[in-house]
């Protein structure tokens, strides 16, 4: 079995309530009601509002169906090493799930939530991806993507004032403390069918923000917390090139990076803001490149770009950071840069996407980040 399989990433404040009827889900969520205050937006809220919805109206008229939230746009026979076509991964729904929690729409929530239950959930973790044709449930988890489903749980509970999605969310926090931790340690995937974990932890599946809520004893969430922290912060590459190595290797003690790879240090360190430990080091060069427009793919440990490839979800993740620093120059300047990368001819079957009309290739990672982007 090639465990490098699943090392791989399946690569403001005004929430819209759609009114288009899902064909799949049934009548939208319109529990969200405005504020009585008067309220006038301005030109660039409406037209992130406008965007929010173009793109939510194809995810969900385009993008999902009965068992969940598509990996891709054009179907595939469903039988590669990676996940393609029409199969749905864990990642994507823990995404629609916290989107629906920010948004306040508490049927949505429901309803996916009940999907994902019946269609990911195993005895040791929630399956990192389902195959509707073959049919195939994986036996594996991903850790980040059940801490993520976890999440949303304990913020559905806060959002919706019901004490019942904490319960779950304990439930099945004590289940990910069962199967993919070990001696206060995060391990990337539990597989059901080896009845083991690897001997790594991707930096970028660390989310510090759902470890401290994780329940049990203080002294064992304290421990666990700090452990991941440490993996964290001593992957921290240099000065120079503010982000952070790839995985660290728990029977080796040592980290590895073949080059380094955007998206999941901006994950990386999206997770150390939201816990108020990132390094000054990084945002500085994270607003010096989303300005620019530079801010490529990958690179190297050197910080010199591999390619000038640029993407939906780098520059959605750098919005979330500039949201959660309440920076609104970085928060705007990558929406703005993320915005160039939608389909805007409304010919095209994929308008309000994030994807390729030529491929007609469009990724749940890249939108469903984009969706979230929008959202916060």
């Amino acid at each position: 079995m090639k465990w490098s399989i699943f090392f791989c990433i399946h690569v403001m404040v005004l929430f819209v309530v759609f009114v288009s009827f899902d064909p799949v889900f049934g009548e939208p969520d319109t529990s969200f009601r405005a504020s009585s205050r008067p309220f006038t937006p301005s030109n660039e809220t409406l037209q992130i509002q406008q965007k929010q919805n173009m793109l939510y109206q194809f995810i969900n008229s385009k993008l999902r169906g009965r068992h969940g939230v598509f990996t891709n746009y054009r179907d595939t026979d469903q039988s590669a090493q990676l996940a393609t076509g029409h199969e749905v991964l864990s990642e994507s729904e823990g995404l629609l799930l916290r989107y629906f929690v920010k948004t306040n729409q508490r049927s949505a929530f429901d309803r996916e939530w009940a999907l994902v239950k019946r269609t990911l959930n195993l005895a040791s973790g929630f399956s990192y991806r389902y195959s509707p044709k073959l049919p195939k449930r994986y036996s594996t988890n991903a850790a980040v993507d059940d801490l993520r489903i976890i999440r949303a749980l304990y913020e559905a509970a806060s959002t919706f004032k019901n004490t019942t999605y904490k319960n779950e969310a304990d439930t099945y926090a004590k289940r990910f403390y069962t199967y993919n931790t070990k001696n206060g340690y995060v391990y990337d995937f539990y597989d059901a069918s080896y009845q083991m974990t690897n001997q790594s932890i991707m930096l970028c599946y660390i989310d510090l923000t759902t470890l401290q809520r994780l329940p049990g004893p203080l002294d064992q969430q304290r421990q666990l917390y700090s452990n991941m922290l440490s993996v964290i912060q001593n992957g921290y590459v240099s000065h120079i090139f503010p982000f952070y190595e790839t995985r660290y290797q728990y029977d080796t003690h040592s980290y590895h990076s073949e080059n380094i790879n955007t998206v999941e240090s901006l994950l990386t360190i999206l997770a150390l803001v939201e816990v108020n430990q990132q390094k000054p080091e990084s945002i500085v060069y994270l607003k010096e490149q989303v300005r620019s427009g530079t801010l490529y793919g990958q690179y190297t440990r050197e910080g010199i770009p591999t390619n000038t490839i640029q993407s939906t979800a780098i520059y959605a993740l750098t919005a979330m950071i500039g949201s959660e620093l309440d920076d609104q120059e970085l928060y705007e300047n990558s929406i703005q840069r993320m915005s160039q990368f939608q389909v805007n001819n409304a010919d095209s079957p994929l308008y309000g996407s994030f994807g390729d009309t030529k491929s007609q290739t469009v990724y749940s990672f890249d939108n469903l980040m984009a969706l979230l982007a929008f959202s916060y």
